[in-house]
């Protein structure tokens, strides 16, 4: 049972702009990693998408889908932290918060009560899991760069969440985590040593 009197409270956040200029830097390997492995499994099946029947309205209609995807995808990543995190939360959804913070475009998922770590990590890496690095690798198996590509933008639509996951990583799992309301990042819970 948690009792915050029993914790001590450390706050651990990151800047959003510094999570979006690592977005920057790591969306460079992250594309050409996935981009040539597609190359080397698939060959030169990326640019057949190029040569046969390539139309502008082509191009275009397949950007707007992959852009009405991609809406859809943001939407989709919080509603999995949430999902991921009311699994854990006492008191289920009714734990979770979303909103937009307007000054960086950022939509967020926040759970108002404490997790324990290995929770709340399990709640952060979810979407990265299920919409990054799933559809990435599915787009490998089949074939479909446009599948990978999703894959690819949406691991780097993670990177807040992977860097908080490294701030708590050296964190005991057992004990918690709360989301701050208004930053990128949580508070810690550790527990106090008792003195004898």
């Amino acid at each position: 049972m948690f009792n915050e009197n029993n914790y001590e409270k450390v706050l651990k956040t990151i800047s959003i702009e510094k999570a979006n200029r690592w977005g920057l830097i790591l969306m460079i390997p992250v594309f050409f990693i996935f981009t040539a492995l597609h190359i080397f499994l698939w060959r030169n099946s990326m640019l057949e998408y190029f040569r046969e029947d390539f139309t502008l309205m082509k191009v275009m209609k397949d950007g707007f889908l992959f852009f009405i995807a991609f809406l859809i995808g943001i939407v989709l990543h919080e509603l999995i932290h949430g999902i991921s995190f009311a699994l854990f939360a006492k008191r289920g959804f009714r734990s979770i918060r979303f909103g937009v913070l307007w000054k960086y475009l950022t939509p967020y998922c926040h759970c108002t009560e404490p997790l324990k770590i290995r929770h709340y990590i399990f709640g952060a890496l979810t979407p990265s899991v299920l919409l990054g690095l799933t559809p990435a690798i599915i787009g490998l198996i089949i074939g479909k760069y446009l599948v990978t590509f999703f894959g690819i933008i949406f691991i780097i639509a993670a990177i807040g969440d992977f860097m908080v996951v490294h701030l708590l990583w050296n964190e005991k799992p057992t004990d918690y985590a709360q989301d701050h309301s208004l930053e990128a990042g949580c508070f810690v819970f550790r527990k106090k040593q008792l003195d004898f």
